[in-house]
């Protein structure tokens, strides 16, 4: 790869190939010039080139002015809920989220401790790309400030969510991968104030990962036997920067992290009513779940920051992405595994029962995710011979073509990142969501096999 990977919300690259510590600081600079005056948090998640980054970064920010608050190792979320606590107008989080372990990145976080919208983010790349940064004289370098105490804020409002000595008198047995990422800074002591027997697989947050960072089921298959080993009731599985969470069990079943929001959704709601909002790309369970409970439900485009754009118009009470991404705003407008490991241990303790009774009552889909080459000046004439294809559904572009019927449906988007398309299903049935991929893949071939 010789590019770097650019996003409105932050870059990722291969550090030493095209992450260079000069990239990281003009890009980080140029996020500090379209922001008002005050501090910068900075935090990484651990990987072994994390520390060099921030260092880089933070000489880059106090060369142009910028105080900063250096928060070391912490989470995604925790670097939300600190640039709120601290009063600073900014975060950037030194962090390769899933990605191997060859790559590092940087993660925007603006003022309400939520990652920076598409316009915010666009202008960034505008200035990083068009201008070097305004270094200014000795006198008014920026200063910087070492947070001590980077979790107890955090653990503050996540146990406001729950019902914190309910939990504490079932003595739950857990078993939480961290491997080696940052979240088992704040994983050890929120599951020991939970009054859990915790064991923690990869506690260090050195980034030398036991095992592929993206908790999918074919990279978590050693964890899923480490659950049963340790006669736990739940096991909780985090990407290094502990913004996604996938679960596992108490029978070493993979439970995933689609399961993750849907059962979040669905014990917010058993408490309080209220709009919840997830991205396009969600399972419908989510959705069947509000609908259940009687409250408003809302689609966003693709992306963090589009969820959490809906969730404050709409004042939803939970929201999230299908990637095991659970957003609360009493706690912040991020995705935080913290908030969803404390959520569904308080439904296992109100409703006295087992995680894997918890995703059984939810609905049953079959979700399959494709993708497919993308010459893009194609794309509007594929989405229409799609949409005509399936001209029985519902259709909707608010990010790609979407189609909805009342047991399944289709979504075909082009990725941000790649020169490809994205074809994602769900049904009832795996049959089922596999037809809808391939007559969508099929659509898409045609018309570009017409107009060569």
């Amino acid at each position: 790869m010789s590019e770097l990977i650019v996003s409105v919300s932050g870059l990722r690259g291969i550090v030493g190939e095209n992450l260079t510590p000069d990239v990281a600081m003009r890009y980080c600079c140029a996020f500090a010039s379209t922001l008002p005056d005050g501090s910068i948090v900075l935090t990484h998640d651990g990987r072994t080139t994390g520390r060099m980054l921030v260092d880089a970064v933070r000489a880059g920010l106090t060369a142009v002015g910028r105080d900063v608050i250096d928060a070391d190792v912490a989470a995604t979320p925790t670097t939300g809920v600190l640039v709120r606590s601290t009063g600073a107008v900014g975060g950037i989080q030194v962090s390769a989220s899933h990605n191997p372990p060859e790559y590092n990145g940087l993660k925007l976080i603006g003022g309400r401790g939520c990652v920076i919208s598409a316009s915010e983010g666009q202008k960034v790349i505008e200035v990083w790309r068009a201008q070097d940064p305004a270094r200014v004289g000795p006198t008014e370098m920026g200063q910087v400030t070492e947070c001590e105490d980077s979790v107890s804020g955090h653990w503050k409002l996540v146990a406001a969510l729950v019902d914190v000595t309910r939990i504490r008198s079932h003595g739950f047995r857990v078993v939480l991968d961290a491997n080696h990422g940052s979240g088992s800074l704040l994983g050890r002591r929120l599951l020991e104030e939970l009054g859990c027997q915790v064991q923690i697989l990869g506690e260090q947050p050195d980034g030398r990962f036991a095992h592929p960072p993206e908790p999918t089921a074919a990279n978590l298959a050693d964890v899923q036997s480490k659950i049963t080993e340790a006669n736990a009731v739940v096991g909780f599985c985090q990407d290094p920067d502990a913004d996604r969470l996938a679960v596992i069990d108490e029978t070493g079943r993979y439970i995933g992290e689609e399961y993750t929001l849907a059962m979040c959704v669905d014990h917010v709601l058993h408490q309080r009513k209220g709009p919840v909002v997830t991205n396009c790309s969600t399972s419908r369970m989510s959705e069947d779940v509000a609908i259940r409970h009687g409250v408003p439900f809302f689609h966003s485009a693709v992306g963090e920051a589009n969820v959490t754009e809906i969730m404050i118009r709409v004042g939803a009470v939970i929201g999230g992405e299908g990637n095991g991404g659970v957003i609360e705003p009493r706690v912040g407008l991020i995705r935080d595994s913290f908030v969803g490991m404390a959520l569904l241990l308080d439904a296992m303790a109100a409703r006295e029962t087992k995680i894997s009774e918890l995703a059984n009552e939810l609905p049953s889909y079959s979700m399959l995710k494709t993708k497919i080459p993308l010459e893009r000046e194609r794309l509007a004439a594929a989405f229409d011979a799609i949409e005509q294809r399936f001209s029985d559904a519902k259709a909707n572009r608010m990010d790609g073509l979407r189609l909805d019927w009342s047991d399944k449906w289709l979504l075909v988007r082009p990725s941000n990142t790649e020169p490809i398309a994205r074809i994602v299903a769900e049904a009832t049935t795996a049959a089922d969501a596999q037809r809808l991929c391939d007559e969508a893949a099929e659509v898409f071939n045609l018309v570009s096999r017409h107009q060569t």
